[in-house]
């Protein structure tokens, strides 16, 4: 699925980069929920959403002559925004390590400093 999206898809509405991070086969094989993330601004993403959708048919030729299949499943593409999520996540924990070292918090159990002495 990935090699035909990266190599054959020849639509020019599927602009960014897109990834299959997934896909959900029914037990029948007939419907497949194929899973991508596409990186892009939300119009390219509209846009190759659209693309995908319009790919799809020949899409499920070429996998049903591929696997030799009676019965290509149909193809339905779902957003999966868990790499996105996992790049603002990155960022984030970038910048927190990129700010000012926050000083150690003593416990209780570590040695307390050294008070003065009164020999009381």
């Amino acid at each position: 699925m990935a090699t035909f999206l990266a190599e054959s898809a020849k639509d020019p509405r599927i602009v960014g980069f897109v990834t299959v991070t997934g896909v959900e086969v029914t037990q029948d094989l007939r419907h497949a929920k194929v899973f991508v993330s596409v990186m892009g601004s939300e119009s390219e993403k509209e846009a190759t959403f659209q693309g995908l959708a319009s790919t799809a048919s020949h899409l499920r030729s070429r996998v049903g002559r591929a696997l030799r299949l009676r019965v290509a499943p149909e193809f339905q593409f779902k957003e999966d925004d868990s790499v996105a999520r996992a790049a603002r996540i990155e960022s984030l924990l970038a910048g927190i390590k990129s700010e000012a070292p926050v000083e150690p918090i003593a416990d209780a159990s570590s040695p307390a400093a050294p008070s003065e002495i009164s020999n009381d």
